[in-house]
């Protein structure tokens, strides 16, 4: 169940509870409004700590620069002199 889904219950659930006088034999409309508005505020919950982990910052990516020895090998005829 998504997050359009749970705020959905809670909006049901309101109803039920806050807005309808409806008497039903058997079945207490307040009860199962406010059991419709806790599951949908668990649901909110969950999702959002759900979408919390699946948030995760990477770090940008560096350059790696390797820097390499230079080997400068002077042997006196490869400068141009002598020959």
């Amino acid at each position: 169940m998504g997050l359009g889904g749970c705020i959905i219950l809670i909006a049901v659930g309101a109803i039920l509870t806050f807005a309808t006088d409806w008497d039903m034999q058997g079945v207490n409309l307040d009860l199962v409004g406010v059991i419709f508005m806790v599951v949908g505020l668990i649901g909110v919950a969950t999702f959002s700590s759900i979408a919390r982990r699946r948030r995760v910052v990477m770090p940008p990516a560096t350059p790696v620069v390797e820097d390499r020895p230079h080997h400068h090998t002077q042997d006196g005829y490869r400068d141009g002199y002598g020959a």
